[in-house]
């Protein structure tokens, strides 16, 4: 790494520091800091358990016990006993910190709507946003097996047909490209993946089986915030285990040469060219992978 791109990644850190107000004792000019800040809203949001406070967090279980004590000061949150559990605690907010976790996401709000103002391309300015997050948070991402039918399955599906219609110059139509029964993408025929960061999706992979030793792989997507960090590789081997575990022997696949990030990754991972096998009219390529 060059002089010129540390400095740079400095510089930016920086102006993010500044920007969120990790630096103000008074964060939002609300009396606390920015650390009792996120306490506050991780809890209004749903994060109760203190465990899952503390992972969520990534705060250590000092620092996050003096955090509450000084919200519980303040009379904004009550730790009490998990009901169904003695061993753990639990926190929720007080009627008080109800209003001030609503006020605060007024303000934040507020500030976001500001920044996204300074820009005349929004747009861009989220797209950048979008990779440095995801970028920082990827050992965060995981990997969920969900219904194709699902809100995520289809967020990421649309995103997916949407793409494929730019790249390709045409309009892609998922019904004509070998689009699967719901039935074979759910065990014991197959699986959906879908990779999620806190609820995001970001890509996706499926395996379309009906209960032989051959299935295939299909809908490989991944977000174009999330490139580049090998989550492709990732997923792809999430599949091939998945397949595995269904007593699938073989995998086939379909792609576009124009998709030529994707053709690397296949060979790369050892899937060999052959033969045409279906009648979809998108693909040029087939590739086939014994397991």
């Amino acid at each position: 790494m060059s002089a010129d791109q540390i400095t740079r990644i400095r510089d930016f850190s920086r102006a993010v520091a500044v920007e969120v107000g990790a630096l103000e004792d008074s964060f939002l000019d609300r009396g606390r800091s920015l650390g009792a800040a996120r306490v506050l809203n991780a809890i209004g949001i749903g994060y109760k358990n203190l465990s899952a406070l503390r992972s969520f967090l990534q705060l250590d279980s000092g620092l996050l016990s003096r955090l509450l004590r000084g919200l519980e000061d303040e009379g904004l949150i009550e730790t009490t006993t998990h009901p169904m559990d003695r061993r753990s605690r639990v926190s929720s907010l007080t009627e008080k910190g109800k209003q001030e976790f609503d006020l605060y996401e007024a303000l934040s709000n507020e500030r976001a709507a500001g920044i996204l103002a300074r820009h005349k391309d929004a747009p861009r300015l989220l797209q950048a946003m979008d990779v440095v997050t995801i970028t920082l948070s990827r050992k965060d991402i995981v990997f969920e097996e969900v219904d194709y039918a699902s809100a995520p399955a289809q967020h990421c599906l649309t995103a997916f047909a949407d793409e494929l219609s730019t790249r390709l110059n045409l309009t892609f139509d998922l019904k004509q490209s070998g689009d699967p029964e719901l039935a074979q993408m759910k065990p014991p025929f197959g699986t959906f993946l879908v990779a999620r960061l806190q609820g995001r999706p970001l890509g996706c992979v499926g395996v379309k089986g009906s209960g032989g030793p051959c299935a295939e792989i299909k809908r490989m997507w991944i977000a174009p915030s999330a490139r580049g960090l090998g989550l492709a590789r990732s997923m792809m081997t999430a599949a091939e285990e998945a397949a595995r575990r269904l007593g699938i022997q073989t995998l086939r696949l379909d792609t576009n040469s124009t998709l030529f990030e994707a053709v690397s990754l296949y060979q790369n991972m050892g899937w060999h060219q052959i033969e045409r096998f279906n009648a979809d009219p998108y693909p040029d390529l087939f590739f086939e992978k014994h397991l």
